[in-house]
């Protein structure tokens, strides 16, 4: 059986989603998720992921077009993820798919597209009044990275600006953000905004407060320092979520500031869904506000966090509609 249908993709350093969909839709049944480690090469995944397709759907076509988002730099024919193994050209990856067309994407430049599609029921309001129509919004989330972007509504309908905003220097704005950016210097040299505020980042907090504390530590992956800091009201995990919801709201407050986001901020990305309820709680609301003689400009701006899934998905399919 033949059918029209698109191929998109959401590639970030741990996870690798992938959705078949019919021409004219966004969404679909057909999802197939892989773990990134499992696969040494790239092009074997889609291979796999192709045979997976034509099985699970009857269609023995080749996709029309193809967008696929993923976590680094889009912008030359060899694609080298940040944090993780892989690497393709585009050339090479459309002589694959065999489509007609291919479309490779900033993960974070799919997420900008697919907010535009968000109902209220996808959204929780933390803080601020409503938005501006037509104002710029701005968009960050901490997955295995943190992805940064912009969106600028306009009467015609809307522009993206990728970016690489998570690789912007890190500012701390206290003494233990002081001392734990200092802690991580010895390692990674420069210290990002992702070395802190990502699923990675939060294991790097952690380890830091251990090293200045002067004691060894016993979890060895974000998820356990989590559950420590939730379940068993770990100190040293509490210290460490509390510090990423912190710097989680002075880098969304910058970043208002820097696109003069009065349409919003959102907050996208797989890791503080998983804490919810504590972020919400936290200090990132005031940190977020706390800009010296620009709080009354940030105090109306609201902070949305985004709660539903397979957003990269989403806002692939709908880039290939918006072209």
């Amino acid at each position: 059986m033949k059918a029209n249908w698109h191929l998109v993709a959401d590639i970030g350093g741990t996870n690798a989603r992938f959705s078949a969909v019919l021409q004219g839709q966004l969404e679909s049944a057909y999802e197939f998720h892989y773990s990134v480690e499992e696969y040494p090469e790239f092009t074997e995944l889609i291979g796999k992921l192709l045979i997976e397709i034509a099985q699970a759907t009857g269609w023995n076509n080749p996709p029309l077009n193809a967008c696929f988002a993923v976590a680094c730099p889009a912008d030359t024919d060899l694609i080298t993820f940040t944090n993780s193994h892989w690497t393709f050209t585009k050339g090479a990856l459309k002589d694959a798919l065999d489509c007609q067309n291919l479309t490779v994407i900033n993960d974070f430049e799919a997420v900008a597209h697919g907010i535009t599609e968000l109902t209220e029921g996808d959204l929780v309001q933390v803080g601020g009044q409503a938005s501006v129509e037509n104002k710029a919004i701005g968009i960050l989330g901490a997955g295995t990275g943190l992805g940064v972007a912009g969106l600028l509504p306009h009467a015609r309908g809307y522009h993206v600006i990728d970016t690489e905003g998570g690789h912007a220097d890190y500012a701390p704005i206290d003494e233990i953000q002081s001392a734990v950016v200092n802690c991580l210097r010895e390692r990674y040299g420069r210290v990002s905004l992702e070395r802190l505020l990502s699923g990675k980042g939060l294991l790097n907090i952690y380890t830091a407060l251990c090293t200045i504390g002067g004691f060894d530590a016993v979890y060895t992956t974000p998820a356990e320092v989590v559950a420590g800091a939730l379940d068993s009201a770990d100190a040293t995990g509490l210290q460490t979520l509390n510090m990423f919801c912190e710097g989680m709201g002075a880098a969304a407050g910058n970043l208002a500031l820097t696109f003069g986001a009065r349409g919003g901020i959102y907050i996208a990305g797989g890791v503080i869904p998983r804490f919810q309820e504590f972020f919400i709680n936290s200090a990132f609301r005031s940190k977020f506000e706390d800009k010296g003689r620009f709080v009354s400009y940030l105090q109306p701006i609201p902070v949305y966090l985004v709660i539903r899934s397979n957003l990269g998905l989403l806002g692939a399919a709908k880039m290939l509609q918006h072209n």
